[in-house]
């Protein structure tokens, strides 16, 4: 079995492909403190749960925005699971996508995944929105090719400062309010949140279509895409398995096998 590792600024998916299916997937919050030995614990009673152990799993693939925590990962693979991981932008290893950026070293890994799993299983062109610490929208080309984006603040990210910085206003739950004229401070609160993000990411799909000039499938994933499924008219799909669908795609490419 494969297990797939992706570290993001918040948290941190571990997923495990038995060469079917995604047998299982966990959250943990992302830590540069926790070393291999205490990741390993913890991840063998979760795995226990769903009647898997470290000798089920035969390789490994990271990505990771967050450099300090792959030396870790790194080790909890190479102790726990005796394999050396594949690591998303390490020299040798192969995309199979062509970055068509200014500076190609400076696209995140979590995006560059998102377009190799956007790409096999939707096509192109096509609009990648990820929601997570910082929401981003990810421009696929027809032929598979990372092309740019956008990189905005994410909603929780903007909630945080909102509550931090205006004394008087509380941390509060992201849902629609069931109506844009809030009543009180939480339901004013929530209606910005929820309908400012609704309309910032129709207005920037709509102005993307319009420079990009051809049609573009849309696919929304990251942990807080699930929050607004269904209010996007523009939105094709949401698939919070991108992540892993790529780097299953791109552990394929360079020979993996389990």
């Amino acid at each position: 079995m494969l297990l797939a590792i992706d570290v993001g600024n918040t948290n941190t998916k571990f997923a495990i492909w038995d060469g079917q299916s995604w047998r299982a997937q966990w959250r943990a919050s992302t830590d540069t403190t926790r070393t291999a030995d205490e990741y390993a614990p913890w991840l063998h009673n979760i795995m226990a749960l769903n009647k898997l152990s470290f000798s089920d799993i035969s390789a490994c693939i990271i990505s990771t925005v967050v450099p300090q925590a792959l030396f870790n990962l790194r080790n909890l693979s190479r102790r726990y699971i005796g394999a050396e991981p594949m690591v998303i932008g390490e020299d040798g290893l192969k995309l199979g996508i062509e970055v068509r950026i200014d500076k190609p070293n400076e696209a995140g890994a979590d995006r560059l995944v998102n377009a190799v799993g956007a790409f096999v299983e939707y096509g192109g062109p096509a609009i990648v929105i990820d929601s997570g610490t910082a929401t981003t929208f990810d421009i696929v080309a027809a032929d598979g090719a990372f092309e740019g984006g956008i990189i905005l603040p994410g909603i929780n990210l903007s909630l945080q400062a909102l509550h931090e910085h205006a004394a008087r206003l509380p941390r509060v739950e992201i849902r629609d309010p069931g109506r844009v004229i809030g009543k009180d401070t939480v339901t004013a609160m929530q209606s910005g949140i929820y309908w400012g993000s609704i309309e910032m990411i129709e207005g920037l799909c709509r102005r993307i279509r319009e420079e990009y000039a051809k049609p573009m499938k849309t696919i929304a994933t990251g942990g807080v895409a699930s929050l607004f499924e269904g209010a996007f008219p523009t939105i094709d799909h949401f698939d919070q398995d991108l992540t892993s669908r790529g780097l299953l795609e791109i552990f394929r490419r360079n020979g993996g096998k389990l």
